[in-house]
């Protein structure tokens, strides 16, 4: 009896042993958010190897869930810190996805007149991957926020919902709440498009929007350069802010250059 607990003590000292000198080597076989080889190529490539603020919270923030649902329609909110002014401001944001076949998704041209840089829309995620956006100042400072999830086969899913009638670049804008003169006021733009992305076995199709761009009074707002990485039916919300009456516009354009335009009349209360 006395020999058998005391290989059962031999034993269970060893597995504990091999598990505390496992863990550092496991660890260190697990990516971080910086080793991943497609975000260090475009870290030289599109930020030219630049510093970049990580995880400081102070600028920017990335909220999406662990785990996608639907990996092909993954909603993404773009959380910032502090309201959007002419003397600080942030004047691009880029939306990467590591592990996706075109990894960044959409790139966002932001003014002071958003009043607020938020931004809300729905991705696809072909793989379990780093998310990240990158935010850039109107003093060209980067800060970065980053989140892992989980996920499997959104840029390669077929078009659940179809795209070949006459409702394709249909367009919608709505707001969210009463526009009030000088306040930021949140808006919905929704367009109708299938967004091919054509790595569907069931349909090799390529068609998507490619370029979003918002104005209000004729002054624009912003614009985004996007690709399939952005679910069918594009839907994007963000902020404004109205000084007087006026005609909130979007124009987009897709792969094949057909472009489509609607727009909204806002008259603000005071």
């Amino acid at each position: 009896m006395m020999v058998s607990m005391r290989k059962t003590s031999v034993h269970c000292l060893l597995a504990i042993f091999w598990l505390l000198s496992a863990a550092p080597w496991v660890s260190a076989q697990t990516p971080g958010p910086e080793d991943n080889p497609t975000w260090q190529q475009l870290r030289k490539t599109v930020f030219q190897g630049r510093e970049i603020e990580s995880k400081s919270k102070s600028v920017i923030r990335l909220i999406v869930a662990a785990k996608a649902e639907d990996a092909a329609t993954v909603p993404i909110m773009i959380k910032t810190v502090a309201l959007q002014t002419a003397e600080r401001h942030i004047k691009k944001i880029w939306l990467v996805i590591d592990n996706n076949p075109s990894p960044i998704g959409v790139v966002f041209n932001l003014t002071p007149d958003t009043g607020n840089a938020d931004i809300e829309t729905r991705v696809r995620v072909e793989n379990s991957s780093f998310i990240r956006v990158v935010a850039q100042m109107n003093d060209d400072s980067l800060f970065m926020d980053w989140k892992p999830i989980s996920a499997s086969g959104g840029c390669s899913a077929p078009v659940a919902k179809g795209g070949d009638d006459d409702r394709i670049g249909k367009m919608k804008i709505c707001l969210e709440g009463e526009p009030v003169v000088d306040r930021p006021t949140l808006a919905s733009l929704m367009i109708h498009h299938p967004n091919y992305s054509g790595l569907s076995r069931s349909d090799t199709r390529v068609q998507y929007v490619k370029h979003v761009s918002v104005s209000y009074a004729g002054k624009e707002i912003l614009s985004a350069d996007v690709d399939f990485t952005i679910s069918e039916n594009p839907n994007f919300r963000f902020y404004f802010v109205p000084q007087e009456k006026g005609e909130l516009s979007a124009k987009v354009v897709d792969t094949n250059d057909l472009t489509f335009e609607t727009s909204l009349s806002v008259a603000p209360g005071t």
